[in-house]
């Protein structure tokens, strides 16, 4: 018996031993990014592939961590460099500071790292050319100085974005380097500069070429190399065409069983989704631009290519390719296997359960955390202008991905809003957007506000069936009346079956109904909402707004009472319609 056991233990240690020294890597990773928030990284606890956003295969190998738009402010650890089954290191989109370790270069397994939108400073450690499987390498958004390494020439499918740093491009650079860098290189000298300049005039004509070739032939598909382009009156903003698959038009059509209507999961402001599946069995869903030649529909198709391609994260959609021909526009994302929040909420077939209190809390934040990464970790921000639940997806796991940037537009950071087109949802539109027609973060925070009046209700924006008991056709109207008579049991979805905690009800609402405040100035930014759904900063922040609100609704009931003529008044209603002309 005590030979089985030492057999057993002797058999197991090997994976111990790994879980041990990945743990370790992983633990010395949270502790120098200030993670404290990820809180099952249990040094004591054994495997770190039951570890929140770490991805083993079924070896017990860590090959993929994603921690995004969290809010380290910490540095990244070298310890990391030692898990070489890595695959992908995402951590966009935080505030992390230092550099980048030269360790990370013995990640050689590493396809995808992206350290986007972050605070790192320093030089890019020549280290990464020893990452010859490395696809996609993001840098961009950082204060990283010196010059693009020589080493990343060497890696042979290399598609990489460092704009919004102070990089510099020598003689030895990569190719891409002068595409990258353009005018913001340093001071190498004239010599050099008239170099680049010769280099830099011949590489954009072969982008141009290249470019053309791409967007004119139709009959090409699979992975190209990465062509950038820069999109006119922006500077630093372009289309990574090398991160997404080109499709044919005959694939997509044989995809949909030739766009049949049995297919059409839904359709927006520019065309019709279709459910897809393609010869390997992947399911996807067919963004088909209809009105393309209209004012606005190709400027769709670019705009929502634009933004799916520099916004990653994991609550929002990812585009994983696209299509175009003389007369057609498509755009193809991961098909959605629970379909929307609205559809959950609303349009159930009979017999499938409805969408848990838990699920809901969940979706919440999710939407919350994807909007804030919109608004606050993106450079130039971008403004979805049509956020409702109709518009938030759900992955198997039923995690919230806010879909559909057919209506997204980017806003220069240097402007606090931008005069549009209305767009959008009646019932789901900021005041300020429809009187005024400028559109600004705060006006998704409203739209944010009426979703979540939504899931808490599972009732639309707009309900004229309410005019038969109520005049509250407005859903936020109707919300409001029944907060200020306590009565947050008849808000609740019936179909909960009271399976909820009131106090989580409560707290929603109040999310919500800070979210739609009159005033956008008065709104909370969405980085604000995130924090008050994980439970700081509500309890202020509502007390706040109810000294508002009772101030406001008394000052209205004091005007009413004034022009309110009673019977006795000398100026009663018969006086007056007998005062005629004399």
């Amino acid at each position: 018996m005590e030979l089985f056991f030492a057999i057993l233990i002797l058999a197991c240690l090997p994976s111990f031993v790994l879980s041990n020294f990945q743990g370790d890597a992983l633990y010395a990773l949270k502790s120098s990014l200030k993670a404290d928030k990820l809180t099952s990284w249990n040094p004591n606890q054994v495997n770190p592939c039951t570890w929140v956003d770490v991805t083993c295969d079924t070896n017990n190998n860590v090959i993929s961590l994603s921690l995004s738009s969290m809010g380290f402010s910490g540095t990244l650890s070298p310890q990391i460099g030692s898990i070489k089954t890595l695959t992908s290191l995402s951590l966009p989109g935080n505030r992390i500071t230092g550099g980048i370790p030269k360790e990370f270069g013995n990640l050689t397994n590493l396809s995808t790292l992206n350290l986007g939108n972050n605070n790192l400073s320093g030089e890019i450690p020549t280290s990464l050319g020893n990452l010859t499987k490395l696809q996609f390498l993001t840098l961009s958004g950082n204060n990283l100085t010196g010059t693009i390494p020589e080493s990343l020439s060497r890696i042979p499918s290399l598609s990489s974005l460092f704009t919004g740093n102070h990089l510099n491009c020598s003689i030895n650079s990569p190719p891409f380097c002068a595409s990258e860098i353009g005018d913001s290189g340093g001071s190498n000298g004239s010599k050099i500069g008239v170099i680049l300049g010769i280099v830099g005039g011949c590489i954009a004509i072969l982008l141009l070429v290249a470019l053309s070739l791409v967007l004119c032939r139709g009959r090409n598909s699979g992975y190209k190399r990465e062509v950038f382009v820069d999109v006119a009156g922006e500077v630093d903003r372009r289309i990574a065409f090398g991160q997404l698959k080109r499709f044919l038009w005959r694939e997509l059509q044989l995809a949909t069983d030739n766009f049949s209507e049995k297919n059409v999961l839904g359709q927006g402001g520019f065309g019709k989704v279709y459910k897809g599946v393609l010869p390997d069995n992947t399911k996807i869903a067919v963004k088909r631009l209809t009105d393309y030649e209209s004012p606005g529909g190709d400027a769709a198709f670019q705009r929502e290519v634009e933004m799916i391609s520099v916004a990653v994260h994991r609550n929002l959609l990812r585009l994983i390719g696209f299509c175009t021909t003389p007369t057609e526009r498509l755009l193809v994302y991961p098909f959605m296997q629970n379909l929307s929040v609205a559809y959950c909420l609303r349009d159930l077939k009979a017999g499938v359960p409805v969408l848990d209190w838990p699920t809901r809390k969940r979706v919440a934040l999710g939407t919350a955390r994807g909007l804030e990464y919109l608004h606050e970790h993106c450079n130039p921000k971008i403004i979805h202008r049509d956020v409702k639940a109709a518009n938030v997806l759900l992955d198997e796991d039923f995690e919230a991905v806010v879909g559909d940037f057919g209506l997204a537009k980017l806003v220069d950071v240097r402007k606090t809003n931008v005069t549009t087109q209305v767009r959008g949802t009646m019932g789901h539109i900021a005041p300020e957007y429809l009187s005024t027609g400028k559109s600004s973060e705060r006006t998704d925070v409203f739209g944010y506000g009426i979703m979540l009046l939504e899931i808490v209700t599972g009732q639309r924006a707009i309900d004229f069936s309410r005019l038969e008991e109520e005049d509250d056709v407005l859903l936020l109207d109707h919300v409001k009346k029944l907060e200020r008579e306590k009565r947050l049991e008849d808000i609740v979805d019936q179909n909960l079956n009271k399976n909820y905690n009131i106090q989580e009800v409560e707290m929603m609402i109040q999310v919500a109904l800070l979210c739609t405040q009159l005033s956008p100035e008065d709104r909370p930014a969405m980085s604000e909402v995130v924090r008050m759904l994980e439970g700081e900063g509500l309890a202020e922040r509502w007390e706040e707004w109810q000294h508002i609100e009772v101030t406001r609704r008394q000052e209205y009931e004091r005007l009413q009472r004034r022009f309110d003529w009673g019977e006795d008044s000398v100026y009663n209603q018969d006086a007056i319609e007998l005062s005629g002309g004399r």
